[in-house]
Formats: structure tokens, C-alpha cells, sequence
């Protein structure tokens, strides 16, 4: 495979030059005593920031694995954990009360040891053991004060100490599935019905929806405020979440593109046959949100019995993404739906009942005391359905709102349940670990030393037996969850044919999948990143673990390609649309930060074409109704514009693509000047990670906590993904955490965690790695103790303390 978008065989030919003069440095090294320990461990922490955890049981391996995130990551966690529990206000004052009460709606509140059961044996023995490290971490602060985080100092209050529950009841963190789209296409079904839906969202597999039976599909504009405020980050310089309640919830006619960018990833894996290695080779880009610090983190964890590397979530024991010197995993998201919004007709004389099955059913009303800093206790009320926490009351129309989700079944807080497929030696056991998963909804792809491949979709998927999930329900007893579809119901692929297997979130069930009696779901991102994949990884060559890389990095648009073809045979006589056209048709359809038409057509897609569309298609009366299309019917229907633009709708399509274009050019000239040979997406497209405390007014501080902003390329449907806000084309969203891994000579693997593995804003390893990340570069992701040895910069001993 030939790429030409970054020189990623290079790169890494140098890093490994230089990983092979590390060995004459030694590395800086210091003992430890910790209370709690029962044996000696050690950390080793290699010039990356990745820590090597070794220890001589697997009790302690995870005491030290809780012990290092806090010495690496406590801010963050401690945030994390404070936003989970609806504790907020008791560090941060008043302002953060009804955050804290939005987010204690989707607190796990069933029973504890169900909860533990379902992620398999000795969940709880794990955790237990990974909060202890934490809490050890922080009573060793508490003799340490030079070594409280930053943040802590300049906020003025010490972290919290945790329990194991408190990592397994938190749900709110998680990737949730179409909760934001059901409201959407209620509220465009309201103002324009079906058909206008129809362009805002392409259901897949083919699929036509109706309005449930009773339901009025004009819902109240903020009815999604108090459930974007319970999983929404937190921001502690700024605007306060509760002055900016209603605004914290997303447009009530959210976009295709909206849902879809926030969810991507790519992987894939392929067979010893077709890899230059001999090897199987698997690749991983979870694509999520930025910060700073990063959302994932990388580490090894090494014992008796267990050797796992690879990345998970910070305040999470165990690795979800990696290896374990026997299989390697990787997962992207599964478009399974897990979420309904349930409607009721309230009792004029008592809103906190609600009709089901012909009589009034009383709400569970729940009194909590949130503890507010500097002031007085308050105490709130959380209201209940039998479907699940109320979010929005309408006593107006005696209508309330209650959100069902698959989060508050047992088992279901997002990526815990790797502790238990992280140990699988072979694809039955892996198999059988994820038939168990259950979220986010995952597609797993699967390699293991004896040259196998795989693929092992997971995750809880409700069975409705009369309704197909995709507008709110009523709550009277006709709609009714009927329990959940087996795992082994699920599709699944093990060593296929082709000799790979790829996902990018793509409608990826196989045809003989009965998806109308399952109805996993309909809503599944654009396949343009799929197709790419595809259309490299068949090619008749072998790939190396270079080819990943670049593929990784890779910045092809496929939709560019489609929409570009349509321009080939237009002229115009206007000018700057000839200078327009002609800048598009000598296009490679690579998204480079340096590409002047890169840029006019991002700005073409995103603000100008989607528009014209959707007046061509629904006319000027519905076109509001529809923010922008769903990128899919967009497509397809300008190559094949006859079916929805009507006899003369060629003529039309080649209109409304001029018209657009020129205006696109038009915008460009405003922001980039007339001379296009000085047009850059770079300059345009930029990436910000912030950190909590990055939206504060001092400028020595922002710079201090906040990373860039860095000129990036690709976009939202390029392998690189980078989706961005319309508004300036600020990235939002992309592959963060990338790694290719060699199967079976694991030191061979390469990682990548943007901005850097750090979360202490001091550490040279918080942002080190952010100018890696822009240019793909990677670095080697060691797993032998000698290489590890070798490449060591810092050597941390623990030893068992009083």
C-alpha cells in the first residue's frame, strides 16, 4: 500500500534508533512505602509516560494499577468521579447543584452483588483493591503536600477518598446510543413530518418508521436540558452549568452529522496470510471527544498469571484496548439502541402520578442532600417512573419525560466489563466474555498468536416487541421492553475468508441477520470510512505494520470523491465559480492541512451544500426542519437526483451545486483573501484540547493547561477522522488513542495517546506527545521486561508500609 499523507515509516525508523541508545541512561528511581501493599511491586514508567506495573500477585497488581492513576491522573479522576456521583457542588459551590442532581438520575441504583456478578468472578475483589490504591495514593499525599496536583492547590480542596461502588455505579460517562435522535425526529415529525425525516436521518438497514400510536410528537423545546447537563464534562472556568442550563441541551433539531460525530472509530485485523509479517496485525482508533488531559490511558499490567497492556479509562481497573501475550483487541461502537424516552399523561390533581394500564401510578420519589461548599446542605427531590429517572415535567399539558436505558440494568457501566475479556487465551473465551458485554455497544475485533482473526459485536440489546425504538414512546403499558436478546444471538466472524475484518461504526449486519425481528437499531454513522478501508485492506498485497500507521493517518475523503465526480462536467461562465470548479476537479481528495481545495470543500459541505439541498428536496416551508442531511441521502440522492428532485432534477442538482459553490468560495475569500494559492484547511481546521480549567480569563493559565490550538487536516468522513464545529471549524472529535499491534512479537506494537500520558499540567509527559500525534508519528509500545528495562526514565519501588 502507497499513501502520500505522512512519512510514518521514517519516523518510526528513528524512534527506534534512538530506543536503541536508552539502555546507557539510567533511570531516576525512588522507594516507596505504602500501607496496604502486600508484597513489593514496581513501576517503571518508560520515556513515553507509559507505566510498566509489575507486581507478585494480581491483588496487588491492581492496588498498584489504582496507586499509579492517581499519581498520574488525580485531578482527573477525582473530577470524574465528582461529576459521576452528583458530588460537584460540595468542591465547587452552589452553581454545580443541579448538575449534581442531573447526574444522580442515572446513578446505578439496583442491587450491589447482581452488579457485581455480571461483569464475572471477582469483579468486586479487583475494584476493591484498585480504590484502595487510589486511596493509599492519596493518604501518601497527605505526607507529600509539594506533590498535591495543581489543580487541588489552586482550587482549594483536598481529592476525595473512593469505594469500590463508586466506579461501577457511575453510568453517565458513557457513549449513550438515540436518545438525542428519537427527540429530533419527534420534533421534525411535528414540524414537517416523516418524509422531511427521512432527509434528516437514512435508515439503515432499509427501514420506514411510524409515529407510535398515541403519541403527540411535539415535544418541549429544553426537554433534553437536565440529560445533557448529567453527561456533559465539567467546566470550572466559565459559565457556570446552572446559568446555562437550557443551553446545555443540544439542539432540538439535532443533525445526522451531530449524532454521528460524536461517535467513530476505526479497526480492523488481518490474517498471517496477507501481512508482511507472518503475523497477524490489528489496528484500533477509538475515536471520542479531546481534552486535556487525554480520555484514555495507556499502562501494563504484569503478575502471575495476567500481562496486559494497552489503554483504558483512567478511573477504571483493567485494560479495555491492547494485548495480553496471547490475543490482542480493539473495539469501535456498535450501533445497538440502548435508550427510549418514555411520555406520560400526568393526574391534573398530582403530577407526580402518571397513567399505565387504565390507572394512575405514583412516582418514586427519592430526597437526596447534595452538600454544597460554603453553604448550607440541599436537599432535592429525584422523581422515578417504572421506566426510569423523570427528566422534564410539562404540567402545562400534563405531560412528563422519563428516559429508559439500558444503563441501569446490572452489569452495564461503560468498558468495566473488559476486566473479565481482558483475560481470554483464545476466541471461545473471548467470545463468551463478550456475549456478557454490555456497554457501550462494541464491535471487538480480535487477533491471537496461533494466526486466528475475528469479530465479536457486543452489548445489551432491549427487545421491543412492537415498536422499532426510533420516536418516544407513550408510558401507558402499550410499549414495554421485553426483556434482552441473547449475546449469542448476535453475528459474529472468525477467520473470514477475505483474511480481514474491518468496522468504522458502518451498518455492518450480515445480510442473513434477522434485523427486523431484532431491530438492534437504524441509525449508523456514514460507511465512507469503512468503504476506504475496504478498498485498501482488499487489495491483492501483503501489509505491514507501516501500512496501519498510514492507514490510521490516512486523509481521504471518500464523499469528496463522489461529490467532485458530480463537478466534472459543469462549467460556468462566472468566474470565480470557473476558479472554483477548477481548484475541485484537480483535487486528490486529501484532506492535507496545506490543501487550498481541502478547505473550500469542507466549508462547501458544511455550511453551504447541505443547505441547498434540503430547500431543493423539501422546499422552503420544511427546510428549517432539517439543520442539515443525513450525509448518506445527501449523496446518494445528487448522483441519482430523479426519485427526489423530480423529471428535470439534473438540472436542479447541477444548479443547487453551482450556487452553493460559489457561495462556498465566496465564504472562503472572507476568511482566507482572493488569492487561493494561499488557501489552507489548516488554517481553518484546528484542534484545542481544553482542560476543565482551561476556559479561565488568565492567559498564563490557559497556556499552561490547554494544548494548541494545532493545525489538523482530514475530516469528519476521512480515516483520520477530525469533525469539527460549523461555527470555526474547531475539531471536536477524532482518534485521541491510536495503536497497531504486531501479534506475537509485541514489542513490535506502536502507540499513540494525544496530548500526552500525563495528567499533571508540570509533567513533561502532559503534552509531549501532541506535536507526534499532528504529524502520525507513533512510539514503540514495549512489553518484554528487557525492553521495558531498557527504556525506562523513571523506576518507582513500593514496598509494603504501616
Amino acid at each position: 500500500m502507497v499513501f502520500r499523507v505522512c512519512s510514518v515509516t521514517a519516523v518510526v525508523s528513528a524512534l527506534f534508533l534512538l530506543h536503541a541508545t536508552l539502555a546507557s541512561a539510567a533511570p531516576a528511581a525512588r522507594t516507596i512505602a505504602v500501607p496496604g501493599l502486600q508484597q513489593n511491586a514496581s513501576i517503571l514508567v518508560d520515556r513515553w509516560g507509559v507505566p510498566h506495573i509489575y507486581a507478585n500477585s494480581e491483588a496487588d497488581l491492581f492496588f498498584v494499577q489504582g496507586f499509579n492513576a492517581a499519581r498520574d491522573r488525580l485531578f482527573q479522576i477525582d473530577l470524574w468521579r465528582l461529576r459521576g456521583l452528583g458530588q460537584l457542588a460540595s468542591k465547587f459551590g452552589p452553581a454545580y447543584v443541579e448538575q449534581d442532581k442531573a447526574a444522580r438520575l442515572f446513578l446505578y441504583r439496583g442491587d450491589m452483588q447482581q452488579e457485581w456478578r455480571a461483569y464475572g468472578a471477582g469483579a468486586e475483589a479487583v475494584t476493591t483493591r484498585f480504590v484502595a490504591g487510589i486511596n493509599a495514593y492519596v493518604d501518601y499525599l497527605a505526607t507529600q503536600p509539594q506533590l498535591m496536583p495543581f489543580e487541588f492547590r489552586r482550587l482549594g480542596y483536598a481529592p476525595s477518598r473512593w469505594t469500590a461502588a463508586d466506579v461501577v455505579r457511575i453510568r453517565s460517562h458513557g457513549l449513550t446510543r438515540n436518545l438525542t435522535s428519537e427527540v429530533a425526529r419527534s420534533n421534525t415529525v411535528c414540524r414537517s413530518g416523516l418524509k422531511a425525516d427521512q432527509i434528516r436521518y437514512g435508515l439503515s438497514p432499509a427501514w420506514v418508521t411510524k409515529v407510535p400510536q398515541g403519541l403527540d410528537p411535539c415535544l418541549p423545546s429544553n426537554l433534553l436540558a437536565v440529560f445533557a447537563l448529567a453527561t456533559q464534562a465539567v467546566v470550572l472556568d466559565g459559565a457556570p452549568p446552572s446559568k446555562a442550563l437550557a443551553a446545555a441541551a443540544p439542539s432540538p433539531v439535532p443533525t445526522a452529522d451531530q449524532d454521528a460525530s460524536m461517535e467513530g472509530s476505526n479497526n480492523w485485523v488481518i490474517s498471517p496470510q496477507r501481512t508482511t509479517t507472518g503475523r497477524p496485525i490489528l489496528a484500533n482508533d477509538p475515536h471520542r471527544a479531546y481534552s486535556a488531559p487525554s480520555l484514555r490511558y495507556i499502562a501494563h499490567l504484569s503478575a502471575p498469571g495476567l500481562d496486559v497492556i494497552g489503554a483504558g479509562e483512567p478511573a477504571l481497573p483493567g485494560i479495555s484496548i491492547g494485548h495480553n501475550g496471547k490475543i490482542a483487541f480493539g473495539l469501535t461502537i456498535f450501533s445497538i439502541d440502548q435508550e427510549d424516552l418514555y411520555v406520560y399523561q400526568t393526574n391534573p390533581a398530582d403530577a407526580k402520578q402518571y397513567q399505565y394500564r387504565g390507572s394512575w401510578e405514583a412516582m418514586k420519589s427519592v430526597r437526596e442532600s447534595i452538600a454544597v461548599r460554603g453553604q448550607a446542605a440541599v436537599s432535592v427531590e429525584l422523581l422515578f417512573t417504572r421506566h426510569g429517572p423523570l427528566i422534564f415535567s410539562e404540567p402545562g399539558k400534563q405531560r412528563a419525560f422519563a428516559v429508559r436505558t439500558g444503563w441501569m440494568a446490572p452489569g452495564m457501566a461503560p468498558y468495566f466489563g473488559s476486566i473479565d475479556y481482558m483475560r481470554a487465551k483464545d476466541f471461545g473465551q473471548f467470545q463468551r466474555a463478550m456475549k456478557h458485554w454490555g456497554a457501550p455497544t462494541e464491535n471487538q475485533v480480535y487477533a491471537d498468536t496461533d494466526g486466528n482473526i475475528g469479530w465479536v459485536p457486543g452489548g445489551l440489546v432491549p427487545i421491543r416487541p412492537n415498536w422499532d425504538g426510533l420516536m418516544p414512546v407513550p408510558g401507558d403499558g402499550r410499549y414495554e421492553w421485553a426483556g434482552f436478546l441473547a449475546g449469542d444471538k448476535l453475528p459474529f466472524s472468525y477467520n473470514p475468508k477475505a483474511g480481514w475484518f474491518a468496522s468504522a461504526n458502518e451498518m455492518n449486519l450480515p445480510a442473513s441477520f434477522a434485523y427486523k425481528a431484532h431491530k438492534l437499531g437504524f441509525e449508523w454513522p456514514h460507511n465512507a470510512r469503512y468503504t476506504r478501508l475496504h478498498e485498501q485492506l482488499s487489495r491483492n498485497t501483503k501489509s505491514s505494520i507501516e501500512d496501519a500507521m498510514q492507514l490510521q493517518n490516512d486523509v481521504y475523503s471518500v464523499p469528496a470523491r463522489r461529490i467532485v465526480a458530480l463537478l466534472k462536467p459543469l462549467v460556468t461562465l462566472d468566474a470565480r465559480g470557473a476558479a472554483a470548479l477548477s481548484l475541485l476537479k484537480d483535487w486528490d481528495y486529501h484532506e492535507r492541512r496545506e490543501s487550498a481545495a481541502a478547505a473550500l470543500y469542507e466549508v462547501w459541505w458544511s455550511r453551504y451544500l447541505g443547505r441547498a439541498f434540503t430547500l431543493a428536496v423539501l422546499g422552503e416551508k420544511d427546510a428549517g426542519s432539517v439543520i442539515t442531511p443525513d450525509a448518506t441521502v445527501l449523496i446518494d440522492t445528487l448522483e441519482r437526483p430523479l426519485a427526489r428532485l423530480g423529471k428535470d432534477g439534473r438540472a436542479k442538482r447541477d444548479q443547487l451545486l453551482l450556487t452553493s459553490l460559489l457561495d462556498a468560495y465566496a465564504d472562503m475569500e472572507r476568511m482566507q483573501g482572493p488569492d487561493t494559492s494561499k488557501w489552507q484547511w489548516g488554517r481553518l481546521h484546528t484542534l484545542y484540547p481544553m482542560h476543565a480549567l482551561g476556559g479561565s480569563s488568565d492567559k498564563a493559565l490557559r497556556a499552561k493547561l490547554n494544548v494548541g490550538p494545532i493545525p489538523v487536516q482530514g475530516g469528519a468522513y476521512t480515516l483520520n477522522q477530525s469533525s469539527y464545529r460549523n461555527t470555526d471549524f474547531m475539531q471536536n472529535n477524532g482518534p485521541s488513542f491510536r495503536v497497531v499491534i504486531d501479534v506475537g512479537n509485541w514489542d513490535n506494537s506502536r502507540a499513540m495517546n494525544m496530548p500526552g500520558q500525563s495528567g499533571d499540567p508540570d509533567s513533561p509527559h502532559y503534552r509531549d506527545l501532541a506535536p507526534k500525534w499532528a504529524s502520525g508519528e507513533y512510539f514503540p509500545l514495549l512489553y518484554s521486561r528487557k525492553a521495558v528495562e531498557a527504556a525506562a526514565e523513571l523506576k518507582l519501588e513500593l514496598v509494603p508500609g504501616k
